[in-house]
C-alpha cells in the first residue's frame, strides 16, 4: 500500500512539484494551499507524513503543526523553511516535528528526510482526536519530556558562563536528540572533538559508537581503505580483512575532523555512501547498510571552498544540515578562570598533587593573553605550569615565555592589552615627572626584546623570528637603545 502525503504549502508551484516528485517515487500525495485547509485534510483521512511550510498565507507553520499534533500527538510532520536559523529550529523541533527542510529544495534530500520519518514512524497517522493522557500531562507538545537538558562536566569538558558559551550549548541541546549531519566550525584547539562527543552523548545514539578520524593525516592512496576498509589482496600491503570507520561507527556517530582536506575524489566516494546509506570494502563485493550519524569539523569554510573548487557542493549540502561556530578561547574571557581550574583539578589528580590554585598575577596574564591555540594551548600551559610547580600555588616563573611576554601577541587578541608596563612609566605617573612618549616606548620595545632572548638562551636568529623581524634590524634596535642610553647618562 502506498504511503500518503499530504503538502500543505501556499505556494501552487512548490505544491506541484512536489506533488509530481514524489508521486513518481511510488508516493500518494494530496495537496492543500492554506493552513486552515491543511488541518481540515489531514482530520477527514490518514496520512503517513504531512509536508508543511513554515510561512503560510492564512496561519504560520508553527500553529499548524500546533494543531496537527493536537488532532494527533504522533504526527509526523516535516517543516519546509527557508528560515533556517536557531530560532525555527527549536520552535519546530520541540513543537513535535520531526525534522525540517531547508529551501531551495533539493530532491535527494527531500526523498532522504521522508524515508527517514517512515522509518522512525511507530505507527501510521490516523486521524482520531487522541485525548492527553495523565502520563502526558507534564509533557511537550511533541510528547516528549519537557525537562531541560542539564550539561555538566563529565571530566573531559565543562560547560563556561560567557554568553558565547551559553549559546553554543543552546544549540547542542536543540540539534543533539536530531540525526541531522553538523558542520563544527572553529579555529584549531577550540574543541570541536569534545563538541562532536557531547552532540553524541546527548542523542539516541549514545549506547552506539563515537569514531573520530582526522582527515588531515589521510594519504590520496588510503583514504578509502581508512573510511570504508579493505579486503584480504585488495592493494599490495592488504595483508588481511581491515574494518574502516565508518563501518566501526555503524548504529553511532562518526566524526570527521578537517574534512576539507579530503580529496575529490574521495569526496565524490563520500556523497554516493551518505546517499545510498550502502558501502563496500575496498576490494570487497558485500554491500554493507550504514545507519550513521555525520559530523564534521573545518577550521575553513566549506562553503568559500567549493566556491573555490576545492569541495564538492553538494557534498557540502549534504553536510550543511546544522552548522555550530565554536568561539575561540579570546572571545569567551568570562571563561578563563574556571578553565584554568578545571586544567588543574585534572592535572592534579594526573600528577599526584595538590596545588591550590593560581597567584594573582598569573590570572591576569592568563586573562590579557590572546591563546592563539585556544583550549588545547591553554591545557598545555597549566599542565607545565603543575609539573614545574614545588608550592601550594602556580606562579609566574612556571608559564613559558609568550605568555609573560603578552604584548608580542597582542595582534591576536579582539581587545589588545599591553602587559609590560616598564616601571619608568609608573614611577614617572606617581611622581608627577614629565613623561617622554618616544622613550618610553623604545625602553619597553628594548626590554621585551632582552626578556625575549633570556628565554630563547641568546639564540638571536630564534628571537627576530619570533618577533618576526630580520636579524640585523634586531641588532639595530639593540644597538640604538643602548646608544640613547649612553648619551643619557
Amino acid at each position: 500500500m502506498k504511503k500518503r502525503i499530504l503538502i500543505i504549502d501556499d505556494d501552487i508551484d512548490i505544491c506541484t512539484l512536489l506533488s509530481r516528485f514524489l508521486n513518481k517515487e511510488g508516493y500518494e500525495t494530496e495537496v492543500a494551499y492554506t493552513g486552515s485547509k491543511g488541518i481540515a485534510k489531514f482530520k477527514e483521512s490518514n496520512f503517513d507524513v504531512v509536508l508543511c511550510d513554515y510561512r503560510l498565507g492564512d496561519k504560520d507553520g508553527r500553529d499548524v503543526l500546533g494543531e496537527l499534533k493536537t488532532i494527533n500527538p504522533q504526527a509526523v510532520v516535516l517543516i519546509i523553511t527557508g528560515y533556517s536559523d536557531i530560532k525555527t529550529a527549536v520552535e519546530v523541533i520541540k513543537l513535535g516535528a520531526y525534522d525540517y527542510i531547508t529551501k531551495p529544495l533539493i530532491p535527494a534530500e527531500v526523498l532522504n528526510v521522508i524515508s527517514s520519518a517512515l522509518k522512525s514512524a511507530q505507527a501510521p497517522v490516523k486521524s482520531s482526536v487522541v485525548a492527553p493522557s495523565a502520563a502526558s500531562a507534564g509533557s511537550t507538545a511533541s510528547g516528549t519530556s519537557a525537562k531541560k537538558t542539564t550539561f555538566k562536566s563529565n571530566g573531559e569538558y565543562l560547560i563556561g558562563e560567557s554568553e558565547s558559551t551559553k549559546e553554543l550549548y543552546r544549540q547542542i541541546e536543540i540539534i543533539a536528540p536530531t540525526n541531522y549531519s553538523i558542520i563544527l566550525y572553529g579555529e584549531s584547539g577550540t574543541g570541536k572533538e569534545v563538541i562532536a562527543k557531547t552532540i553524541h552523548h546527548y542523542s539516541d545514539r549514545r549506547n552506539k559508537p563515537f569514531i573520530a578520524m582526522d582527515c588531515g593525516t589521510l594519504s590520496k592512496e588510503l583514504a578509502g581503505s581508512e573510511m570504508f576498509g579493505h579486503v584480504k589482496g585488495a592493494f599490495t600491503g592488504a595483508l588481511a580483512d581491515k574494518e574502516g570507520h565508518f563501518e566501526m561507527a555503524n548504529g553511532g556517530t562518526l566524526f570527521l575532523d578537517e574534512v576539507a582536506n579530503l580529496g575529490l575524489d574521495i569526496q565524490a566516494t563520500l556523497l554516493r555512501v551518505i546517499q545510498e546509506r550502502k558501502f563496500k570494502r575496498v576490494g570487497g563485493t558485500k554491500e554493507m547498510d550504514l545507519d550513521i550519524r555525520i559530523i564534521v569539523a573545518s577550521n575553513e569554510n566549506l562553503q568559500e571552498a567549493y566556491h573555490k573548487g576545492k569541495f564538492r557542493e553538494d557534498l557540502y549540502h549534504r553536510f550543511n544540515e546544522f552548522s555550530i561556530n565554536l568561539p575561540p578561547l579570546r572571545q569567551r574571557r568570562q571563561d578563563i578562570p574556571l578553565f584554568a581550574q578545571f586544567f588543574l583539578d585534572k592535572t592534579n589528580e594526573e600528577l599526584h598533587k595538590n596545588i591550590e590554585g593560581f597567584d594573582e598575577d598569573v590570572m591576569n596574564m592568563f586573562l590579557n593573553y590572546s591563546w592563539p591555540g585556544n583550549l588545547r594551548e591553554f591545557r598545555n600551559v597549566v599542565r607545565r605550569a603543575v609539573l614545574l610547580t614545588t608550592g601550594n600555588r602556580i606562579t609566574a616563573k612556571t608559564l613559558p615565555w609568550e605568555i609573560t611576554n603578552t604584548n608580542i601577541f597582542a595582534k591576536h587578541t579582539d581587545n589588545p592589552t599591553t602587559a609590560v608596563q616598564p616601571n619608568t612609566i609608573s614611577n614617572a605617573a606617581a611622581s608627577g615627572k614629565e613623561i617622554d612618549l618616544k622613550d618610553a616606548a623604545a625602553k619597553a620595545e628594548y626590554e621585551t626584546i632582552m626578556n625575549l632572548l633570556k628565554e630563547v638562551n641568546n639564540n638571536k636568529s630564534k628571537a627576530a623570528e619570533i618577533l618576526k623581524i630580520d636579524r640585523k634590524t634586531l641588532y639595530n634596535k639593540i644597538k640604538s637603545y643602548e646608544e640613547s642610553k649612553e648619551l643619557n647618562s
